[in-house]
């Protein structure tokens, strides 16, 4: 019995392995093998004015202003104005775009946006338009046109040069920059920083990539990328993934300064560099050593920013247009970029986001509809006994047990494995490793997932037995119940009996039903769960 436990239990582990190593895109990001090497260390912009602003050499008057939109519609935002230059002293101005994590005025780019003011530069940092944004549905080019309103705003504002304002992107705000530049020619630069230029779904998948790359997490779970990035998000929307923004930065002619932290993880650094510097005319680019993915750097007081980007950033804008084409082209920190972003693999038919949700969700509710027929049958089998000393309809020896555990370990690997990644995900995004939660934590799905797979082998074999048993008690009764048979004895209590009165046929068929949907629930679960990789070969 043992050793048919073993030989059964490895059969269907072998078939769950391969089923979910060929039902799916494998993972395997081309590696990076030529890299990128800055012309020096120093961040410094070659051909910058000396007697240009510097952040700190004027006071920053700072305004809340409402900016309308089309339609009727406002957003609010920060007006910061150098103090002491005089209304018609003709400055640059600088309209900021947010990235994904921001959305208010108060709550972004102050550091920044104060820093630059100070210098001499008037900036704005407008509210994103909310009402037509969400995870779901963005649309860059609307985004675009709804920024629009601010650089128009900004223009007005007295002692702003109206042919020198430019913009000021960060991350997701790098998709929507290069579409303004295209839709209003007279805008006079970008500053483009931690720019992704991939499009959002290479962007995310090389970002979860590096992350769990960074926490150490087992070879099978980087299945779970293409997977997971790739496929149809279940009820629609995300169009924007496949954004590809070359083709705006393609068609204008302004300067670029494209500025990277070194330390940021989420973007292709040196692919994105070598991408803009094909796409467009006049870039500027700088790696900032430590840098986060807001130019942010830890120190004890918390996160600053880099001592020389807001310097840096104030001399390019401010000595336009000779910093647009000085040497130093590339230059500061050497970026690491190991993996290159490309296009995500997209699963097939059944990985398919409403399909996946789909078949859990069903599986589900098939787990529960099967013990709770199981559950009544047996209750009222007991009720049954006591009144007319009947007997009542139960599962045959030997299979209430693993198909208990076939069903309850479906579900808590299942559970486990959500809850897994959930923690693996918390690392990953604090970019910290715990091999306890990250190994310890796989090993743990994998024993759940074992348990469940011995459970099913059990089952199989006790129903393979029953089955084997009850033909050949059937051909023994046929033997008996043939009239001219020399064996064949009617008031023998082996002989055929008649039908079962109906209620007890209803209670067969109702148990053989709960028997099927635990069945096919756990085992629905079990194949999922194979193609998220819980059943890879191999840790």
């Amino acid at each position: 019995m043992f050793f048919r436990t073993v030989a059964t239990s490895a059969a269907i582990l072998v078939a769950l392995a391969v089923t979910g190593a060929v039902a799916g895109p494998a993972w395997e990001p081309e590696p990076v093998t030529e890299h990128l090497h800055p012309a020096t260390s120093s961040t410094a912009i070659g051909g910058a004015d000396p007697d240009a602003g510097e952040p700190g050499d004027f006071e920053v008057r700072e305004t809340a202003v409402t900016i309308p939109l089309a339609d009727g519609r406002e957003v609010r935002g920060l007006l910061r104005e150098p103090e002491g230059t005089g209304e018609h002293a003709g400055r640059p101005g600088i309209v900021f775009v947010h990235g994904a994590g921001t959305g208010k005025a108060t709550d972004a780019f102050t550091l920044a946006a104060t820093a630059l003011a100070s210098a001499g530069i008037t900036t704005l940092v407008p509210d994103k338009r909310l009402d037509n944004y969400s995870t779901r549905h963005r649309d860059y080019q609307q985004m675009a046109r709804d920024y629009a309103w601010s650089v128009r705003f900004l223009r007005e504002v007295p002692g702003v040069d109206p042919d020198d304002v430019g913009l000021y992107a960060e991350s997701e705000g790098a998709w929507v920059s290069p579409v303004m530049m295209v839709d209003d020619p007279r805008l006079a630069f970008q500053i483009l920083v931690s720019a992704p230029v991939v499009p959002p779904r290479q962007q995310a998948a090389y970002a979860v990539d590096n992350y769990l790359r960074n926490t150490d997490v087992p070879s099978g779970v980087f299945r779970a990328i293409p997977r997971a990035v790739g496929m149809k998000v279940p009820g629609g929307g995300f169009e924007y993934a496949d954004f590809d923004v070359r083709p705006w930065l393609r068609e204008q002619e302004d300067p670029i300064l494209a500025v990277f932290g070194t330390n940021d993880a989420s973007m292709p650094l040196e692919q994105g560099t070598r991408e803009l510097l094909a796409d467009a005319d006049d870039v500027t680019v700088r790696f900032y050593e430590r840098a986060n993915h807001g130019i942010n750097v830890e120190t004890p007081g918390g996160l600053v920013l880099h001592p020389d980007f807001a310097r840096d950033v104030a001399d390019w804008v401010l000595g336009l247009p000779a910093t647009a084409s000085a040497p130093p082209q590339v230059a500061g920190a050497q970026p690491e970029q190991l993996y290159l972003a490309a296009p995500v693999p997209q699963p097939h038919w059944y990985g398919d986001g409403d399909w996946l949700v789909g078949v859990v969700v069903t599986a589900g509710g098939l787990l529960v509809v099967g013990p709770l027929l199981l559950g009544g049958v047996a209750v009222a089998g007991g009720v049954a006994r006591r009144r007319s000393a009947r007997p009542g309809v139960r599962l045959a020896r030997g299979l209430r047990a693993p198909l208990t555990g076939l069903g309850v370990g479906a579900v808590a690997t299942m559970l486990g494995f959500a809850a897994y990644l959930g923690a693996v995900a918390r690392l990953a995004l604090d970019y910290e490793k715990n091999a306890l939660v990250v190994q310890g934590g796989w090993v743990a799905v994998r024993l759940l997932g074992l348990v469940a797979v011995v459970a099913a082998a059990l089952l199989l074999n006790r129903v393979r037995d029953l089955r084997m048993s009850v033909a050949d008690r059937g051909a023994a009764d046929a033997v008996r119940a043939d009239p001219g048979s020399p064996d064949a004895d009617p008031g023998s209590p082996d002989a055929v009996r008649p039908e079962p009165y109906r209620p007890r046929r209803v209670a067969v068929v109702v148990v053989s039903t709960g028997f099927w949907a635990t069945v096919l629930g756990a085992t629905a679960l079990l194949v999922t769960l194979a193609y998220w990789g819980a059943y890879q070969l191999g840790i």
